[in-house]
This record gives structure tokens, C-alpha cells and sequence, in this order.
């Protein structure tokens, strides 16, 4: 392994970092691509992640009081993920070579033989994305960050036919059912697919952006056939909303159901005084969703590149 530059010193990270450590991730965004990646919230809410042990796989490396390079290993329902930031190669090196042993020791804990391990690289860093193939990594797929801006009042779209909109509902059977909804809509997407349905609601309740009275299902002829999940992820930062998840299930395709999920989410957040909404999505995703966002109006911003390795343990 290599050894960290003379003058800088790491530990853990702690819950009081986050605003540091979004500080620290804004300036590397901003120099590789002008605009910042993650919301103060976005980070906050990361690092109460119950999936992520702050002690024994977290890494936040400073020299002279400034931070300079952090790492996070997180264990993901159908893979361990790294999140990794730093400007100086060295540090970097030295980041990417413990998060990956801290990979390798959270699946040997879990009785594994092998490990799919993703790391997710800024288009634009072609240090860390040299890095990653370094090790073996290759390159997966991209997530582009999509965006729309309101300019003023949206009219709110009238729900497909047949359908009936649920929404402001917090309830065990509504969280049940939106869970259902998106394990189901994303069964095609292993990298999409939610964690076991305690674990998916402790991911939430952990987050100080997600309400559950934001959840909307929709019915058709008195079945759940879709939903909608959102959260103020980038209220502040960026005065926009956020749409977390959309997902219709594959019997109701193709009646306008995620189209209409999306303009109305755009009319609900102009009214709150939003000047735009965004989301994720993966450019390998089966379903045509690239090509829904931008009929909509939504352009992308940023472009994520997901690096993947099969780590035998």
C-alpha cells in the first residue's frame, strides 16, 4: 500500500464533519466541472446512513487544518460501494487501497468467497478513473444527474384515465406497498433494487430531507401499479426538488404513468417556489428512461461514470 504525502495525518469521520466534508467535495466538483455534486443535506444524510460504519469504513485525510482527501465504504443490497474524493494522487492512492480492504474485510465478515465492489467516478476525473483501472476496475455505466428549470406556476397535469392518485399518506400499508412497488419495478435493475424493507425504512427515517407523507402511489381499477418517492435533498443548496425514485410496474407501462408523475412533481414544486427539480438516472437503465426525461424537458448536468470490480475475498 502506499503511504500518505509528509504533513498529513487521517481518521474517522464523524457526524460533525459533514459540512466540511461537503465543503472539501464541492471544491473538487467545481474544479473538475464548475458546479458542486453534493448538497450539505446530501452529505449530512450519507454519513447517518445505518449501512455505513463511520469507525471502521470511513477515511477523512487533512494537512495544515484543510481537508484533502475522503473515503467511505458502504455496504449496498447487491454490492459494497466506495465514495472517494481527493485531488492529490497520492492521497487518493492511498484512500482507494484502504476502502477496497475494508471491502475484502466486510465480505469475508459476511461469509463471501467474492464481492462486486463499485466506485462511482466524476466524468472529469480522469486521475481516479486511471486509478480504478489501475486495480482492476472497469468502467459499468454512467448516471447522469438530470435537471429542469420552472420559470413560474405549472399548471398540475389530470391523472391518466382510470387512475387515482394517493399521496400525503404515511402509513405502515402506504410505506408497504411503495416498497413493494419499487422492489418490483426495479427487479430488472440489480444495482436499482431497494435493501430488505426494514432496512429501507431506516435509510429514510435517517435522513432529515425525506418525509413520508411525500410518497405518492397510483392506482389502476384499485390495484398499485406505481409510485413516486422525493425528498429536499437540494432545497437549499440549490433551491430545486428532488425525485428520489419513480417506478411503474411493467403491466402498466405505457400509459403515461411516469410522465405524469414527473410534470406533476414539476408543478408541486414551481407552486413551493422551487426554481427546479432533478433526478439520477442510469444511462444502461433497460427501461427507456433517458429518453422520458428529456421528452419532459429535463437535461443532464453532471455525469457520473460507475467503475465495477469482482473482488475475490
Amino acid at each position: 500500500m502506499t503511504g500518505l504525502p509528509s504533513g498529513a495525518t487521517w481518521r474517522a469521520m464523524q457526524l460533525e464533519d459533514a459540512g466540511a466534508v461537503q465543503q472539501h467535495l464541492a471544491a473538487r466538483s467545481v474544479a473538475l466541472i464548475g458546479i458542486h455534486q453534493y448538497s450539505p443535506e446530501g452529505v449530512d444524510d450519507f454519513l447517518r446512513n445505518p449501512q455505513l460504519d463511520l469507525a471502521t469504513g470511513t477515511w477523512l485525510v487533512s494537512a495544515d487544518d484543510k481537508i484533502i482527501g475522503t473515503a467511505a465504504v458502504v455496504q449496498r443490497p447487491d454490492c459494497v460501494g466506495i465514495e472517494l474524493t481527493a485531488a492529490d494522487r497520492s492521497v487518493a492512492d492511498w484512500l482507494f487501497d484502504r476502502a477496497v480492504a475494508r471491502a475484502a474485510e466486510v465480505s469475508r465478515d459476511a461469509g463471501l468467497s467474492e464481492q462486486l465492489v463499485r466506485i462511482a467516478v466524476l466524468g472529469a476525473d480522469k486521475q481516479l478513473a486511471e486509478l480504478a483501472a489501475a486495480r482492476g476496475f472497469t468502467h459499468e455505466t454512467s448516471i447522469q444527474r438530470m435537471k429542469i428549470a420552472h420559470s413560474g406556476p405549472i399548471d398540475r397535469p389530470v391523472a391518466p384515465a382510470g387512475i387515482v392518485v394517493r399521496s400525503g399518506a404515511a402509513g405502515e400499508d402506504t410505506r408497504r406497498t411503495a416498497y413493494r412497488l419499487i422492489a418490483e419495478a426495479f427487479e430488472d435493475q440489480p444495482s436499482s433494487s431497494p435493501p430488505e424493507y426494514d432496512k429501507w425504512v431506516a435509510a429514510r427515517e435517517a435522513r432529515s430531507t425525506f418525509e413520508w407523507s411525500q410518497l405518492t402511489v397510483l392506482d389502476l381499477d384499485g390495484e398499485p401499479v406505481a409510485v413516486r418517492e422525493v425528498d429536499r435533498n437540494f432545497v437549499n443548496s440549490d433551491n430545486c426538488g428532488y425525485i428520489g425514485r419513480i417506478g411503474v410496474l411493467a403491466r402498466a407501462r405505457g400509459r403515461g404513468l411516469a410522465k405524469y408523475l414527473l410534470r406533476d412533481q414539476f408543478a408541486i414544486d414551481a407552486a413551493a417556489g422551487l426554481s427546479g427539480t432533478m433526478l439520477h438516472v442510469d444511462s444502461s437503465n433497460p427501461t427507456p428512461a433517458l429518453g422520458l426525461y428529456l421528452s419532459v424537458g429535463m437535461r443532464p448536468d453532471i455525469v457520473t461514470d460507475r467503475w465495477r470490480k469482482t473482488l475475490q475475498v
